[in-house]
């Protein structure tokens, strides 16, 4: 199955849903001049990273993702695309939840994922309730699933996923330039430890004191760079192809070679 992916790079204003939400549908409908089959957005793409007080994450926190889910999925069922719509922050039930939705091609919500893993060192626990699931979906007979930002460093959480059959892993991040080489690095391990396509869309810009990196990134299922942007807003598109996972899993056979009865996870 060959499917196109564009990776769209957005520069995500703190604290402005309105400006964000149309500008995430402007580069959308730019990026549909590639005719993608898949859109992938950043990390928290509606209300930018959380340095704001807490008070005011909570009155810009999409309530029950109303307005994320008919802005993106409103655009998919337009346009006939696939849609990773990033993160949004989302109020339920007097929390708030670093949410991703999947909008299929006919604009149906197919999937959600509350991030799982709050990045401690900055507080993020304090403001999100973290997630309780991973998840699996389907986009055009292709298993996906799917993480965001720091739970791209714990392993265990992807190769579940891989264990499940997911062939095609999405990671919208909201990941600092500081720490660029880390960002590269796990998304190429995680691609190659489980033998599986990899698309990582981060943020650029600036939050505050913070520098968001950019760098996104679309890697095989051997680590390959087919697409590696720069560190300003972006769109590219690449073209994935999953008829040749058997054959890589197959060469090195990770999955067969575990021993996973001497693992103390």
């Amino acid at each position: 199955m060959r499917e196109k992916i564009s990776l769209i790079q957005m520069d995500v204003r703190l604290g402005e849903p309105e400006v964000n939400f149309a500008r995430a549908a402007a580069l959308m409908e730019e990026a549909m001049a590639e005719a993608p089959d898949i859109l992938v957005l950043p990390e928290t793409v509606n209300v930018g990273f959380f340095p704001m007080p807490a008070g005011k994450l909570a009155a810009l926190a999409d309530e029950e993702g109303r307005r994320t889910k008919e802005v993106f999925g409103n655009f998919a069922k337009a346009r006939g695309v696939n849609l990773v719509a990033g993160s949004s922050a989302v109020r339920e039930n007097g929390k708030i939840y670093n949410r991703s939705y999947v909008f299929g091609r006919d604009g149906a919500l197919l999937a959600s994922y509350d991030k799982i893993h709050g990045f401690s060192p900055s507080g993020e626990p304090d403001y999100f309730t973290g997630g309780d699931h991973t998840v699996r979906f389907t986009l055009d007979g292709i298993l996906c699933s799917m993480a965001i930002c720091y739970d791209v460093r714990f392993p265990e959480l992807i190769r579940t996923e891989a264990l499940a059959g997911a062939d095609l892993f999405f990671l919208p991040a909201a990941w600092p330039l500081v720490r660029k080489e880390h960002w590269v690095t796990l998304a190429k391990a995680r691609a190659i430890e489980n033998q599986m396509y990899f698309c990582a869309v981060n943020e650029c810009g600036r939050a505050g004191e913070t520098k968001y990196g950019g760098h996104s990134l679309l890697l095989s299922p051997w680590g390959e760079e087919l697409l590696h942007l720069g560190e300003e807003e972006e769109i590219r598109t690449g073209t994935i192809d999953t008829d040749v996972i058997a054959g890589i899993r197959e060469s090195i056979n990770v999955f067969r070679d575990r021993r996973p009865e001497l693992y103390c996870l």
